[in-house]
């Protein structure tokens, strides 16, 4: 790990730290923010100006699984010829477009033509329509936005998500396969359509405030809330990333394998627009970071040498072992790799080595990671790490043009943060309660997160995050747990046989643990990769239990006080629901819906007897 990093250029670390009387600190960036576009579909003009012939979009497609690719040129047209057919059913700001499919290229071109026409775009996860059994998150957004059009991909595919919606006076529109029980829109229909001079009318009265994107968000209470995202905000961050590294004239053009979800901020704002914003070629990924469907990622990447890759740590784990064993493949995804992201989660500092050390070994050089934070309310990223660092788990500084405000918790050295910026929300849509409860009596968006610095005395050495302010808890002993902190902890420790948990312990005398377990891996740990034993007898296995246990207690040795430690654990057989708001669309487990919906297995785990695990 001696090996020097790419030399890439970064935005300078200026930084200023104002301290209040009470012990509160707003961070903020000396770099000023540079002007920005005014409107989105803005880059794909340029960049069919300037590059037409280059490749926009990829994605496989067909029988052979041949990738079919899409010009900034022919983009252009098909997104001019997709607005006019809008603006010729009445679309604008007062009728939204939502899309229930994954991403694809027809949704790239129709997110593209919604914002032509001033009409809200509205995406909604797959997930509510697919996954869901009673389809109450879908009709909720649904009824919520009041859509004129919802798209789908392949109609067959999302028929009884269909069935759940009133889509009278809605029009249906569909690419691959018609709904076989409504009447609905051939894409192509579209996109012959011939634009007029309405075209450039409606884009010329784009504002900065004008709404771009309805985006989806769980609250607490696991149900959704539509986030208004302005051009403005997405601009803004588009123009804070491009600051963050600086990109010079002779850079080769960007290329990117993409399979984070454009439904979520992430995806759709910073990945997707971002490569949009460079002139990139984004090539669609339909693999995901999960055992069995990471091979169709695997397979793109022996095709694609991309200059950017994103993913969470569980994709890393498997794209580390996957690189380790294949020296063709790993040239490929080295050879023109500059940069790597991680997000969801901290990236353990054992597969951060592996993967630089692959690096090293590929290209003679380590690979800086970056990272970031911030939420759907901010368009999304607040923070970066803008610099290359050896450390994981850091959040970085505050982006030109945003500042941070740090409010002590009364935790030494632990801060509320909280956002002022260009970046953030106006609220969320119809519903103007919760609006109210978003800012401070300073104006600063209360994102509920906590983070300290890495060091007190020199701030440019970044933030980490220290969990979520909403969710700590105190114990009988009035002891705070903080339960992001502890739970990403307790996920290590008892690696691998932990998918994910719950902290649970409020006003009791210990923290407790339900864990959702890595069926997988927990096989592997049995000797059952036949899986001959049911899911109950696995978790119930010698080897599974000891594991979960010795890994809890080695954490709880090292923890400093009660609220560092885990005194009981509970593996749940039932994984997390999506019907019962458990799990969100970007597939985070949320903690408070859990543990209610799950009141008997916190109770069960405090009276002890049978599955109950005592760590000690």
């Amino acid at each position: 790990m001696q090996a020097p990093f790419k030399p890439i250029e970064f935005l300078s670390r200026d930084i200023r730290a104002d301290r209040r009387p009470d012990g509160t600190i707003v961070l903020q960036s000396n770099h000023p923010l540079k002007p920005f576009e005014r409107h989105v579909p803005a880059f794909l003009t340029r960049w069919a100006a300037e590059a037409p012939d280059r490749v926009w979009l990829a994605q496989r497609r067909g029988p052979d699984r041949q990738w079919h690719k899409v010009t900034y040129a022919e983009a252009r047209r098909q997104v001019d010829a997709v607005t006019q057919a809008l603006l010729d059913r009445g679309f604008g700001p007062d009728k939204a477009v939502m899309i229930l499919s994954s991403n694809s290229i027809e949704f790239a071109l129709l997110t593209m033509a919604a914002m032509q026409a001033r009409a809200p775009v509205a995406p909604a996860s797959p997930a509510y329509s697919v996954m869901s059994q009673d389809h109450a998150k879908l009709r909720y957004v649904f009824d919520l936005i009041k859509p004129g059009l919802v798209f789908v991909q392949n109609g067959e595919i999302y028929d009884r998500a269909l069935a759940a919606l009133d889509l009278d006076g809605v029009t249906l529109v569909h690419v691959d396969k018609p709904p076989t029980q409504r009447q609905s829109l051939p894409w192509s229909e579209l996109v012959a359509t011939k634009p007029t001079s309405a075209v450039a009318v409606s884009v010329a009265r784009i504002e900065p405030k004008t709404v771009a994107k309805f985006l989806f968000t769980s609250g607490s209470t696991g149900m959704p809330k539509a986030v208004i995202n302005t051009q403005e905000m997405m601009c803004a961050n588009l123009a804070m990333g491009q600051m963050a590294r600086v990109r010079k004239p002779d850079d080769p053009p960007a290329v990117m394998l993409d399979w984070l979800p454009w439904n979520h901020t992430m995806g759709g704002n910073a990945t997707f627009q971002g490569n949009l914003a460079d002139g990139g070629t984004t090539y669609i990924d339909d693999g995901k970071p999960l055992p069995g469907l990471f091979d169709e990622t695997l397979r793109n990447l022996a095709e694609i040498s991309p200059t950017y890759f994103a993913n969470v740590p569980a994709g890393y784990a498997m794209l580390a072992t996957a690189l380790e064993k294949d020296e063709g493949l790993a040239k490929k995804f080295f050879k023109n790799l500059n940069s790597l992201a991680y997000g969801g989660a901290t990236l353990p500092d054992d597969l951060y080595e592996r993967i630089e050390a692959l690096a090293v070994k590929y290209t003679g050089y380590r690979l800086p990671f970056i990272t970031g934070w911030g939420s759907t309310e901010t368009a999304p990223t607040a923070t970066t790490v803008h610099w290359a660092s050896e450390r994981v788990g850091l959040i970085g500084l505050p982006f030109p043009g945003v500042q941070l405000k740090m409010v002590p918790t009364g935790e030494e050295g632990r801060y509320e943060l909280r956002i002022k910026s260009v970046i953030v929300t106006p609220g969320y849509y119809r519903r103007p309660d919760l609006t109210a409860q978003m800012f401070d009596e300073d104006g600063f968006y209360k994102i509920g997160d906590a983070g300290r610095f890495v060091d007190p005395a020199d701030p440019s050495l970044g933030l980490v995050f220290d969990g979520r302010v909403v969710e700590d808890f105190k114990l009988m002993s009035g002891t705070f747990v903080l339960v992001g902190t502890l739970r990403t902890t307790a996920i290590a420790a008892a690696s691998p046989v932990l998918q994910d948990a719950v902290i649970c312990g409020q006003d009791r005398p210990y923290a407790g643990l339900l864990g959702f377990p890595n069926i997988a891996a927990c096989r592997r740990l049995a000797g059952d990769e036949g899986a001959r034993l049911s899911v109950e007898a696995l978790l119930a296995h010698p080897a599974v239990v000891s594991t979960l246990r010795d890994g809890l207690a080695r954490m709880n040795a090292e923890g400093k006080g009660s609220s560092m430690r885990v005194q009981r654990a509970l593996l749940m057989a039932e994984p997390p629901s999506v019907d019962g708001h458990e799990i969100t669309d970007k597939g985070y487990i949320n903690q408070r819906a859990t543990l209610e919906r799950r009141k008997a297995l916190v109770e069960r785990l405090y009276a002890g007897g049978e599955g109950v695990i005592e760590v000690g």
